[in-house]
């Protein structure tokens, strides 16, 4: 198995990416918690590959990062690139974007998630971008279980449910990063690994 460093000390995300990449022949593991990258991207796929390509390049293996956030389209696509940093805890970050969203008719949104690939000299080799789907409602109520930040109000058309109210399976599926990674799985399989 090939060495596949995921950009990010988070052991959740870890898990996440493991039962996306399930089944191929690569072993995931965290970057080391002292390597530290700063993500000064102007987009998710800039910073997806910014992170993948630094932490290639500092453990000469193959890497793999993502960036994600939110975008909701009357407050113009934020709170974007800033959404971890949106309020301190997911209840300020709901908080705020409850309180500046308002009364605003539009309710659409959509979180994003950019993925990419770097081959042990910190080259890029793949990339994908996976949004939500594009009609995507945040209501005006809570709904959902507690403590899931923000996909609490996210309403999914076809399945008439939150994305906190989905079985996991389902959310897998239909998620922003499932809709990067089924992009992405593809040429994933097919590269050559030297």
């Amino acid at each position: 198995m090939t060495k596949l460093i995921v950009a990010t000390g988070n052991p959740g995300k870890l898990r996440e990416m493991q039962s996306y990449l399930m089944g191929l022949d690569w072993e995931l593991m965290l970057k080391p918690d002292e390597l530290d990258i700063e993500e000064t991207g102007i987009t998710f796929a800039e910073n997806a590959a910014l992170k993948a390509s630094q932490v290639a390049k500092a453990l000469g293996e193959w890497s793999i990062a993502d960036d994600s956030g939110l975008a909701v389209d009357a407050l113009k696509g934020a709170p974007g690139l800033f959404s971890a940093r949106y309020g301190a805890t997911d209840g300020d970050r709901i908080s705020r974007l409850l309180r500046e969203l308002g009364d605003a008719p539009d309710r659409r949104a959509q979180f994003v998630c950019a993925i990419a690939v770097a081959q042990p000299d910190g080259e890029i080799v793949l990339a994908a971008v996976g949004p939500f789907a594009p009609d995507e409602i945040l209501p005006r109520t809570d709904s959902g279980a507690a403590g899931l930040g923000t996909i609490q109000f996210f309403m999914y058309p076809e399945q008439q449910m939150t994305f906190a109210e989905m079985p996991p399976d389902v959310k897998h599926k239909v998620s922003h990063r499932g809709r990067a990674f089924e992009i992405l799985l593809p040429k994933l399989r097919s590269i050559s690994r030297k």
